[in-house]
């Protein structure tokens, strides 16, 4: 009985199409892994318990320690974090708060989520400006070089800006809020309501939620 052998080049063909898709499948995971581990940050300040968590792993953070694509930023009961994220833009957390750092690039902007609690974005005045979404549960903040305020403020999920110009998109109606005015959404799914001057005591109750005196 004879055997049936495959040619020689056929078989050198295959084994080399073999290894190089080996290749392409371990350079892929390469970019996927090192686009997952880039840094783009690091914590300024920490007060109380700061946890940062990439996939499964979970580790304290760290003044000095670093923020990497793909973060959860997560702050415990009465403790706060100040985040730098590339060189000019500022994040502040208050307590009991998640955020995503979901996708950020120096210089260009980014996403970010808001899963839970209360945050400030500060960028100052008269740089470039930078591209930034802000996804909540309330709705989509669309951010073009800022600082404003966004989380719970006096039974609504409130928004408000100090400076530059933010657009709250909600329950299909997009409010552009400006420089001192706030707006807030009862619940999930509600429109934004008419931007309005916030007063001061409830800047201030907003900032105090987040650290800031």
């Amino acid at each position: 009985m004879m055997l049936q052998t495959k040619p020689v080049g056929r078989m050198l063909l295959n084994r080399r199409t073999f290894m190089a898709g080996l290749a392409l499948v371990a350079t892929g995971l390469g970019v996927v892994a090192t686009q997952a581990n880039t840094i783009i940050g690091k914590a300024n300040g920490v007060r109380g318990k700061v946890n940062r968590k990439q996939g499964e792993k979970q580790e304290l953070l760290t003044p000095g320690g670093t923020i990497l694509d793909k973060d959860y930023v997560l702050t415990g009961p009465e403790s706060f974090a100040d985040l730098q994220l590339g060189e000019d833009t500022r994040i502040l957390l208050g307590s009991d708060t998640e955020l995503l750092v979901d996708s950020f690039i120096a210089g260009q902007g980014g996403t970010l989520e808001l899963g839970t609690g209360q945050m400030v974005f500060d960028r100052p005045e008269g740089l470039p400006k930078v591209d930034v979404a802000l996804r909540t549960a309330f709705g989509m903040i669309g951010v073009r070089g800022t600082k404003f305020f966004a989380g719970p403020s006096r039974g609504a999920f409130g928004v408000f800006v100090e400076h530059g110009l933010v657009a709250v998109e909600a329950g299909g109606v997009t409010r552009m809020v400006g420089k001192g005015q706030g707006v807030q959404m009862k619940a999930a799914g509600d429109p934004p309501s008419e931007p309005v001057m916030w007063a001061q005591a409830r800047i201030a109750e907003a900032y105090a939620s987040v650290g800031i005196s």
